[in-house]
């Protein structure tokens, strides 16, 4: 699913009005019906329901669903806040429609006197701004977004939280936009539904298919997309009979210490899960008894040093590289990850410590070889990039080291970003909370490393590992709870992740 500018979708809006053809009106139909089956779905009769209407086309569309709302016997009011004189066209006709076809009351609220009683048992529509809005609400429309904050109701936002940009909201007022509990966007995601700050805005959000011409939508070039199975299912390789270990593989994954083989066990757990042929690890001469008996199926090469690594040996006998997980930063370590740097000739990944490692030594930035695949959670990120205001100018930087040392960036976090040198953009749509636990990253590194030995491009690798290894975390997830999920359930459920996403859609 591409994510676009809300300047986009309103060129994309325009296109299907002119092209399908369909009249603006009917187009708001369409949304506010997909609104009302989603609400019938969710809801009953007897909740009061407030719907807060702009004078714009944002208002509309509640006045729309206000209208099938009460035809379908359900009991809504219409708050008009009214903070300018000019309404759209297709405002004063749904206007007129309600009024004419319903008796449902209509409340004009020029101040916020006028505002009524809520409760906790009331269901409130935002639909006072659409995404188009460009600089802080204020005045008026800033005291009912406030109330409505305070109100204690379900709030559910028409397309986008009233008050929120739909990209960059560093100089939007937080305390002048709607906390929802649900957004329904239409067709597509904000771009600022990917970032942590603007949570609480958003709350549940859901995509609403409205039908806008799908030859605008794919002529339309945007960065962003939002990595969903039907881009990942024809990324995945199928096995011929014939096959044997050899064709799919052989990965060194190289880190660990005293104390953290964890990482190691766990990382090639998962490599092996995701399909790679062999698997060796490079790991300190502590670790040897741990791999063997945790990992029968591994090769161990140990290292010199007894509690940590000091050197990689030579990758050249290997399909594909990654460093890190448990490797710790002494001073030997730094100098096993420069010389990988420098002799790597295998697709790379660099992970945990070695980012750490990275980012102490900025100099060597113009070492990594090209396509090397970063997988820094956003500490990590920050230390190898510098600190951001907030989510936006974060991914701007990604978008910008990705480009700059010709590398992918795997950003962790609630909707993983994957950053290429071309400037692409995907976020992911698989994982939850419960993935926040220890070993989670480790098993990451160990997914994408499998992929890349199986000959898998870095970019590919990058993002079928990313959306491989959250749904390995929702099926956990849904056979436990977010609170019981550990690393281990996660590897178990792999298997089952790639059949998933083998299923028709």
């Amino acid at each position: 699913m591409k994510i676009f500018t809300s300047g986009q979708i309103k060129k994309i809006d325009e296109y299907t009005i002119k092209n399908e053809p369909v009249a603006p009106v009917n187009l708001m139909e369409r949304a506010a019906a997909r609104l009302f089956e989603w609400y019938t779905s969710k809801f009953g009769r007897a909740e009061r329901i407030l719907i807060f209407a702009g004078p714009g086309n944002n208002g509309g569309d509640g006045l729309a669903l206000a209208r099938m709302l009460a035809k379908d016997r359900f009991k809504p009011e219409v708050c008009y806040i009214r903070f300018s004189d000019t309404t759209s066209v297709d405002w004063k006709i749904n206007r007129e429609r309600l009024e004419k076809e319903t008796s449902v009351p209509f409340n004009i609220i020029e101040n916020a006197n006028q505002l009524p009683l809520t409760g906790t048992d009331d269901i409130i529509i935002d639909a006072i701004f659409g995404s188009g809005l460009s600089r802080p609400a204020e005045g008026l429309a800033a005291d009912v977004i406030k109330f409505i904050n305070r109100s204690g109701s379900t709030v559910i936002s028409i397309d986008i939280p009233s008050g929120l940009f739909g990209e960059d909201n560093s100089s939007n007022n937080p305390d002048h936009i709607i906390n929802a509990d649900y957004t329904l966007s239409f067709q597509f995601p904000k771009l600022s539904f990917m970032f942590q700050e603007n949570e609480s805005f958003t709350g549940d959000w859901t995509v609403l298919p409205i039908g806008l011409d799908p030859r605008a939508i794919s002529g339309t070039n945007t960065p962003y997309l939002y990595l969903e199975s039907n881009v990942i299912k024809p990324l995945l390789k199928y096995r011929k009979k014939f096959d044997h270990k050899g064709i799919f593989g052989h990965g060194l994954l190289a880190g660990g210490s005293y104390g953290k083989m964890g990482a190691i066990v766990l990382g090639s757990r998962a490599a092996l899960r995701s399909g790679a042929g062999l698997i060796t690890c490079h790991i300190p001469a502590c670790g040897n008894l741990v791999m063997q008996s945790s990992v029968p199926e591994t090769m161990v090469i140990h290292d010199n040093n007894e509690r940590y690594i000091t050197d990689t040996g030579n990758t050249d006998f290997f399909d594909a590289v990654a460093i890190g997980p448990g490797m710790g930063t002494q001073q030997e370590s730094h100098e096993a990850l420069r010389n990988l740097l420098l002799t790597c000739k295998k697709p790379l990944l660099i992970d945990a410590d070695g980012l750490n490692i990275l980012s102490a030594n900025r100099d060597w930035f113009s070492l990594i070889p090209g396509k090397t695949i970063l997988t820094p959670h956003p500490k990590e990120f920050e230390r190898l990039a510098g600190k951001s205001v907030d989510s936006y100018a974060r991914l701007q930087k990604q978008i910008e080291f990705s480009a700059k040392y010709n590398c992918i960036i795997v950003l962790k976090g609630a909707y993983t970003s994957v950053t290429s040198p071309e400037g692409e953009v995907w976020f992911n749509s698989t994982g939850n909370p419960g993935m926040a636990t220890a070993g989670s990253g480790d098993l990451l590194t160990g997914m994408i490393l499998s992929l890349l030995a199986q000959g898998y491009d870095p970019a590919d690798a990058a993002i079928t590992g990313v959306y491989l290894h959250g749904l390995a975390g929702d099926i956990a997830a849904e056979k436990s709870s977010y609170e019981s999920v550990i690393a281990s359930d996660i590897i178990n459920e792999i298997g089952a992740a790639f059949n998933k996403t083998r299923e028709p859609v």
